[in-house]
């Protein structure tokens, strides 16, 4: 049974009750920055409610996460803070309960129209890695770079491949991309083509945000590595493929890739994600016992791409995926990650690398 919330949640809306999505944002008419989550068409300010003592579990009763610029500090206190907001959230907006229901002053203070407010990035992000962990983009660009005879390397069965990319060039979903300019194949015995790419794409990803870190010298048990994600945000890897061909050997991306990441405002937490968790794919050889997970799960998330070219009233769609098609899964990442006592920190964004189906 589906749950019920005072606020008006239209039955196509992503953000019901029990989504309860975060991100960061500023009132049009003024203000700082601020923590809120989604819920149907407004946006709940979390500082408001954080101000009317309203998180009054012990985790967060004398807490001051939801008063700062960013998410950073709450992802830090890991999942029982997590789950304690989430059920405080979702008591405050139910049908049922009048605390802010009934509170006209209240109400109006705390839930914004979203088109009455700025979304930014909701977290610092101190580090960026993305991940290369669908078989069939793996092949596909195995194909693209070295050929059809050997499109997948033989590690790609044996560990999740990732770059670390380019934190400070990640931006919020809308953000104009300005096309890079870098070197291309040399055409004959001329030099370097140099100018505007001119094979400009994007990658379809997803990317987990981290909450609680590792120390330096000690890595997550794959296991337990749930707990150090605190959920998934969308995402754009913008991408210069002829710069990439030119540049990548022998140490990776570079120029290719560093101008520009987005991703979506609203990170959806692994709580609301449950009800869509799935098996993940049979992995041939079995992995490494660091990580060999007890359950391997996948989530359930349709996935699609829309081009709607300049001057064009109709959008068309390029690509259809799953979440589902993700070979390596988002514990193994971080297992993976941390197997050499790499410190991952909260607001670390790991991106999937390319869904394909």
């Amino acid at each position: 049974m589906a749950l019920k919330s005072f606020v008006d949640v239209g039955p196509d809306s992503h953000f019901p009750l029990e989504n309860l999505p975060y991100g960061v944002f500023k009132p049009l008419e003024g203000g700082e920055p601020r923590p809120g989550v989604a819920i149907g068409d407004f946006v709940l300010d979390l500082s408001v409610i954080a101000a009317a003592g309203l998180f009054d579990g012990p985790l967060l009763k004398n807490s001051d996460c939801f008063l700062q610029p960013s998410l950073n500090k709450f992802l830090g206190m890991g999942r029982p803070a997590w789950t304690e907001a989430r059920m405080t959230m979702q008591k405050l907006l139910s049908a049922g309960e009048p605390t802010l229901r009934d509170n006209a002053n209240l109400r109006e203070k705390s839930l914004l129209p979203m088109d009455k407010v700025q979304m930014l990035l909701p977290i610092t992000i101190g580090d960026y890695t993305d991940f290369f962990c669908s078989m069939h983009h793996a092949k596909n660009c195995g194909t693209i770079f070295r050929g059809p005879e050997n499109p997948i390397s033989p590690n790609w069965f044996h560990l999740p491949i990732a770059y670390h990319g380019r934190a400070s060039s990640i931006v919020i979903s809308g953000t104009d991309i300005i096309r890079p300019r870098g070197q291309g194949h040399p055409s004959g015995k001329s030099p370097p083509y140099f100018g505007p790419s001119l094979k400009l794409d994007f990658e379809l990803e997803m990317a987990s945000i981290i909450g609680p870190g590792n120390d330096l010298g000690k890595s997550v048990d794959v296991n337990k590595a749930a707990d150090h994600i605190f959920g998934l945000v969308l995402m754009n890897d913008w991408s210069a493929r002829d710069i990439q061909a030119w540049e990548y050997v022998p140490l990776g991306p570079f120029l290719g890739k560093s101008f520009g990441t987005t991703i979506s405002p609203w990170i959806v937490t692994l709580d609301a994600l449950e009800p869509f968790a799935c098996e993940a794919p049979k992995q041939e050889p079995p992995p490494l016992p660091y990580l060999a997970e007890k359950k391997s799960k996948n989530y359930d998330i349709p996935l699609e791409v829309r081009i709607k070219p300049a001057g064009q009233k109709e959008s068309l769609v390029v690509t259809r995926s799953n979440f589902n098609n993700l070979y390596w899964t988002l514990t193994q990442q971080v297992a993976h990650h941390t197997i050499n006592g790499c410190n991952l920190r909260p607001g670390d964004l790991l991106g999937t690398g390319t869904i394909s189906g």
